[in-house]
């Protein structure tokens, strides 16, 4: 699923405590799979290039270490590395083969740039005849290929490990202009904890640091994986579900797959069954590790602008199992707001039977502009006490959901931390927290904070009370003329448990008041258990799919393809109670009672035998039963909202209505059913695919605005879950199946384009269609408006697409294909969307 994490936390009802915490939840939230580098202070980073001296070309795989330690590295194609330790030497050991060894001194636990010129060894050696034959990489990546299934982990019956996840975020391209904005005077001490990258060389200023402890549980057959978080901290923050995703169980990344999911796309693996197909490899050295002979390649992309790693790793001789392995992304692989991706895994023997990840880093340099501040993202992962083929504990088995955070994880103290963290935090690590909370206390922070806010939710928080979406102060409609809205809702702190929320309408055209008021009660939050309710007078657009921009949205009064006169009043009581029963498995139980009044352009005309009688309101109450079930499905939990972020099985939602007739003056007895089945698919490397399957039928006699409207959309905006070349009121059925696709090609053939790669847009299609009917009884009910009709065939559109133009926008071209003779249609148009994917 790619999600906007503003428009994430707007409809999670978040409202972090701070603009940390903001940047936290969006690098957590979305990033789930990171693992990242070792952080600073007491650390000795050192970064540089290896050339020769004579002819000033770049070395690949000079071999680079400390002196007298096994900690080392070695140069990319390009020449460079990068060492960070907190046990350095006194010296580098510089060492390639046809060159003289070199020793340089080292600085120990500060940032240095150390460049190499190495000399050419001069030696007369007999003739060597050299033979074409198979590169000798080949068979050895062919016996990793043959042993991945002995090999991968996640292929035993079971496993069980102890973890440790530290994530650290800063802020980097820290210069002295950066500093000297007059919005940063207040917070000068903070640039006291600076530092440089030794992966990009890059100053950086620590600004969030977060640990987590946890028992993580697996088991293959059935699949079943289980966390209980048993210690959390977050520098500033007192969140459960940050907690959440500081765990273990949003981390999927595993190097035996052939493609690793990273930012919702798939990269190749190196050791994917067709490595060959994407990478050139290279047999670089052999030697001991953990007292086993290991064979080391390196290898390299064959192309461009193909979703690949350059790297090297160490493979058992016998085994042929991963025992090191570092990746860092190609630098022109099309990926939005990312600037570099370096990661490392490292495996130990378990039971002398398998190797097992027994740390894994991961360094992200993110960005929103070239050359601009951006972000660091940085995560530690440790794993101790491993069991394999071992049964769950009774604990484990207990847990309906999949991550359970401890009643005391939060409320660890530091004799906790010290006695069980597996790696002492350095003084800079260490700083963070206090930092951090010394700026919470500045006045300047809060203003800042609550203005970051509003702008990623849409409201100000002023005590109590928050006031909101500012993006509906002020529209546009025909029937309102220009609209003045405010309206609020109570902050978190006010309640946790309770949330009111109201506001209130005045159209200066038909010079209406209208008005809402909502509320939102939760008994439980995992698993969740709530009543909530809503009462409005106000105008709505019949026929508009769930998910569209509201009408009062002030963007989209500009982007109207037709003047909407099909607005109509409605008075809307709506009551509900909800229950989840297990994780990704909910009922929602709905009494809704509606009073939708005639215009003179949406009348209600009742046949008699001789003329139409116009009506001027319809009154229906109805009760909905929703069953919703999402195998495998995560959430991000706010205070008092949740989104999913996401599961790779189908999503099947149905819902069941049941018309009450006399109820609060309601007028019809009817039986409706409702289904849809929505997926995304992942298809690498050719991209993803998106589906959504969706039917009903109505039992009884209704007037047309309580028939299946099908949803249409008279914007230029593009709406996945509407036709959006059909008009409002254009079609009706009172059964009818549907279906939506969509085709992610991520760059596939554009990126293979020598002029248009640099753009890095990306291809995408769709389709969309639905067949239905309608029997004549509901016309006779109630008369049809001037151009709604039954669907005596097919609808169909389809499009075309651009996305990734700008990073933010998505352009598609789109056809009707059928029923093109009906009047005040687009047979062809442009559809636009702003969307942040990576």
């Amino acid at each position: 699923m790619s999600t906007n994490p503003l428009d994430l936390m707007n409809r999670l009802g978040i409202r972090p405590p701070g603009v940390l915490s903001c940047l936290l939840f969006i690098l957590t939230g979305l990033l789930g799979t990171i693992v990242l580098p070792d952080a600073n202070g007491q650390i000795t980073k050192i970064r540089g290039e290896v050339t020769d001296a004579q002819t000033g070309e770049v070395l690949p795989f000079v071999n680079i270490s400390f002196t007298g330690k096994p900690i080392g590295t070695i140069t990319d194609f390009n020449g460079e590395y990068y060492l960070e330790t907190d046990d350095p030497a006194d010296s580098i050991r510089i060492s390639y083969l046809g060159y003289r060894t070199q020793y340089h001194g080292v600085h120990k636990h500060i940032f240095q740039t150390i460049n190499i010129q190495l000399q050419p060894d001069q030696f007369r050696i007999d003739e060597v005849v050299v033979h074409r034959g198979e590169n000798p990489a080949h068979p050895i990546l062919r016996n990793i290929i043959a042993n991945k299934v002995r090999n991968n982990p996640l292929n035993l019956n079971s496993f069980h490990y102890e973890t440790y996840n530290k994530i650290q975020i800063d802020v980097n391209n820290v210069d002295e202009d950066f500093r000297e904005q007059p919005v940063l005077k207040p917070f000068q001490f903070v640039f006291d904890h600076m530092d440089t990258s030794a992966i990009t060389g890059k100053s950086y200023l620590p600004v969030m640091l977060s640990e987590a402890i946890s028992d993580y549980y697996y088991t293959r057959d059935p699949k079943n994986e289980k966390e209980i978080i048993r210690a959390s901290k977050v520098s500033g923050i007192d969140n459960e579900s940050l907690s959440q995703v500081t765990g273990n169980i949003f981390q999927d990344l595993n190097i035996y797959d052939n493609f690793l999911k990273v930012f919702n796309q798939g990269f190749i693996s190196p050791i994917a069954d067709f490595g060959l197909f994407y990478y050139k490899y290279y047999l670089v050295d052999s030697a001991y590790l953990n007292d086993c002979w290991c064979y080391e390649l390196s290898f390299r992309p064959r192309r461009e602008k193909e979703p690949t790693f350059t790297g090297d790793f160490w493979v058992h001789d016998t085994t042929f199992a991963i025992v090191k392995i570092r990746l860092r992304l190609e630098s022109d692989v099309n990926v939005n707001f990312v600037n570099d991706i370096a990661a490392e895994e490292e495996y130990r023997m378990i039971n002398d039977t398998m190797w097992f990840v027994e740390k894994q880093t991961l360094f992200l340099d993110f960005y929103l502009r070239d050359q601009a501040t951006g972000f660091f993202g940085r995560k530690t992962t440790t794993y101790d006490k491993i069991r394999i083929n071992e049964p769950f504990p009774p604990e484990a088995v207990k847990l309906k959901d999949k991550v359970k955070v401890s009643q005391d994880a939060l409320d660890r103290g530091e004799k906790f931390w010290r006695e069980n963290r597996p790696v002492t935090l350095t003084n800079k690590e260490s700083n963070i927290y206090d930092m951090v909370d010394s700026i919470q206390t500045l006045p300047e922070y809060v203003f800042l904070e609550n203005l970051i806010e509003m702008f990623v939710t849409g409201y100000y928080v002023k005590g109590y009370l928050e006031i909101g979406p500012y993006y509906t102060f002020y529209s546009y409609n025909e029937i309102e003329g220009k609209r003045i809205r405010l309206g609020g809702r109570t902050s978190n702190a006010f309640s946790t448990s309770l949330m009111v929320g109201g506001y209130g309408a005045y159209g200066l055209k038909d010079k209406r008041f209208k008005y809402g008021t909502d509320f939102l009660y939760l008994f439980s939050k995992n698993p969740r258990i709530a009543i909530g309710g809503s009462f409005t007078h106000d105008i709505e657009q019949i026929g508009e799919s769930p998910y569209a921009f509201k009408n009062d949205n002030f963007f989209v009064s500009y982007l109207r393809r037709n003047p909407n006169y099909k607005l109509t009043l409605a008075d809307h009581l709506n009551l509900y109670f909800e229950k989840e029963w297990i994780q990704g498995f909910s009922n929602t139980l709905t009494f809704s009672h509606k009073r939708i009044y005639a215009t003179e352009f949406i009348p209600f005309l009742i046949p008699s035998d001789t003329m139409y009688i116009p009506a001027s309101v319809i009154k229906n109450s109805e009760i909905v039963l929703n069953t919703r079930y999402a195998k495998g499905e995560r959430y991000i939990m706010g205070e008092f909202l949740r989104t999913s972020i996401g599961t790779r099985h189908p999503v099947l939602n149905i819902d069941l209505s049941l018309g009450l007739k006399h109820l609060i003056g309601s007028e019809y007895n009817y039986l409706k059913l409702k289904f849809s089945i929505t997926q995304k698919v992942q298809i690498h490397p050719i991209g993803y695919f998106r589906y959504r399957f969706d039917g009903g039928k109505i039992f009884g006699t209704l007037p047309y605005p309580l028939l299946h409207l099908h949803e249409g959309n008279e914007t230029y905006i593009f709406d996945m879950y509407s036709f959006n070349m059909m008009n409002y009121y254009e079609f009706a059925s009172d059964q009818y199946l549907g279906l939506f696709v969509e085709h992610h090609f991520q760059g596939l053939f554009l990126n293979k384009v020598p002029l248009l790669r640099k753009l890095n847009w990306r291809e995408v299609i769709t389709a969309r269609g639905v067949i239905g009917s309608l029997d004549p009884k509901h016309e006779k009910l109630m008369a049809f408006p001037e151009g709604l009709t039954n669907l005596d065939k097919p609808y169909m559109e389809t499009g075309v697409g651009i996305e990734n133009i700008l990073k933010f926008l998505r352009v598609d071209a789109m056809w009707r294909l059928t029923h093109r003779n009906h009047s005040n249609i687009e047979k062809f148009g442009i559809r636009i969307k702003l969307q942040f994917i990576f």
